[in-house]
């Protein structure tokens, strides 16, 4: 397979995903709607495209990593409609599994192939090749792929039919939900029982109580600073909203998952919508009576 793919969509994700995929000796073209980001990425060897299309009359593989289910559909039925030979379609977006299904049925239509391969990590992950990929659909095309994937991913499950890697997606992210506020939680009752906030990330990660979202995002906590993101918090509210429509529907009771709701609600609410997940933190610690850091 020749070392050539389509990157559309260069935001927090994939932008980390192309620079990873260059330096692995991959020829990346990349496609977002913002020209500025385009413009970022050539600087460090994406080659801009105007056009997810433009990018499939070479690549014979797209990844896109999309923020809604319109963006990724409307890819989905330009490369339909643009009358190009099989191209496979791997698809890292969190959407619902109707999203998903939609789109793989637009693109099979065409003669295209879709792989459901959402991504577990955060931007600072992806940064340093820390992603795991739940795969699935086609094993054999999942197989061929394993090189590209290893360009940008540690590790890569294959997670059979079509739609089960974002099934396994909403299992992950309810945990990460879940732990991102448990952090936040722990960290002001450490900052207001006056221990330094930078010694309970320490002592926590040291002991049984820590966990891989606690390492991410307490240090961020600890220093009440929530920018650059790794994952927006506007960005996250969609995530939210797809996890509990799918349990929901499966009739699944989610106590510890609903409670966490009202906080991110306040976070965006309080002004934290381009801000890190982390910043709950800064939630709660309004909510005990702390002064405002940072």
């Amino acid at each position: 397979m020749a070392k050539v793919v389509g990157m559309i969509g260069l935001g927090i994700m994939g932008g980390a995903m192309a620079r990873n995929l260059v330096r692995d000796g991959w020829r990346v073209l990349g496609f977002d709607t913002d020209p500025g980001r385009r413009t970022e990425l050539a600087a460090d060897g994406v080659e801009a495209v105007a056009s997810p299309v433009e990018a499939a009359r070479t690549a014979e593989v797209l990844i896109t990593s999309l923020p809604s289910p319109a963006a990724v559909l409307a890819t989905a039925r330009a490369l339909a409609e643009s009358g190009l030979p099989k191209r496979v379609v791997v698809e890292c977006s969190t959407l619902s599994i109707a999203d998903k299904l939609a789109v793989q049925q637009v693109l099979a239509g065409a003669g295209h192939e879709a792989l459901d391969v959402p991504i577990s990590g955060t931007g600072s992950q992806a940064v340093n090749k820390d992603l795991v990929l739940y795969a699935s659909g086609e094993s054999a095309t999942i197989e061929t792929l394993r090189p590209l994937f290893a360009g940008f991913a540690r590790a890569t499950h294959d997670l059979g039919a079509f739609g089960n890697g974002s099934r396994m997606k909403f299992v992950a992210n309810l945990l990460v939900a879940i732990n991102n506020v448990a952090s936040a939680e722990a960290m002001v009752l450490g900052i207001k029982a006056g221990l330094d906030p930078k010694q309970v990330v320490q002592l926590v990660q040291a002991g049984a109580a820590n966990s891989r979202v606690f390492e991410l995002r307490a240090p961020m906590m600890a220093a009440a600073e929530y920018l650059p993101a790794t994952m927006k918090c506007a960005i996250w509210q969609k995530d939210m909203d797809v996890i509990g429509h799918f349990a929901t529907e499966l009739g699944v009771p989610t106590p510890l998952f609903s409670a966490t709701l009202p906080v991110y609600a306040a976070a965006m609410a309080q002004g934290h919508s381009a801000d890190d997940t982390a910043a709950v933190c800064a939630v709660l610690e309004a909510m005990a009576g702390l002064p405002k850091r940072g």
